[in-house]
């Protein structure tokens, strides 16, 4: 799927880790300070990455569960804002549910890879065509980086035409 110059602007700036931390320290000072990062963005699917330190840890030593979290939505929510990017009309996101589920104590690294990038292009686009909402629940995996998975969030996010009365 080919992205539009507005997406593929957006995609590079998420990607430009000075440029995302600025984004961050203006809008979202806690994802900030727990040094999360986008390190993949495609069509298909997106990455983040959180470390494992002392701000982001809990008192077992382990890393924070909403920390966690936060990165986890982020890999759901860049595949979410990169569909919507520069589309017209406009379209709103947002999420309407979560859960999540804890495999493993954390006590290093993870990253977490969300691959529903194609069904989220796929509701947005109905969306469009319909007029109606669309919800997408999204599926993104938290693991260590040898492998071990620590966590499996799922994002529910809804997409709406702004400005339709519907």
């Amino acid at each position: 799927m080919a992205l539009s110059e507005k997406q593929e602007y957006f995609r590079k700036r998420m990607l430009n880790a000075w440029l995302f931390r600025f984004f961050l320290f203006l809008r979202l000072p806690m994802g900030w300070a727990t040094g999360m990062k986008v390190i993949a963005l495609e069509t298909d699917r997106a990455a983040t990455t959180v470390a494992h330190r002392w701000l982001n840890q809990n008192p077992f030593k382990s890393m924070y569960f909403a920390v966690m979290a936060m990165a986890a939505e982020l890999s759901t929510g860049a595949l979410a804002l990169l569909a919507i990017e520069g589309i017209k009309p406009s379209v709103a996101s947002i999420i309407v549910n979560m859960d999540g589920e804890f495999i493993k104590r954390a006590t290093s690294r993870v990253k977490f890879t969300c691959e529903d990038g194609k069904a989220v292009f796929d509701a947005v686009e109905r969306c469009l065509v319909t007029g109606e909402s669309e919800v997408v629940k999204m599926r993104t995996v938290g693991r260590t980086s040898d492998g071990t998975e620590v966590a499996i969030f799922h994002f529910t996010w809804s997409f709406k035409q702004r400005g339709n009365k519907k």
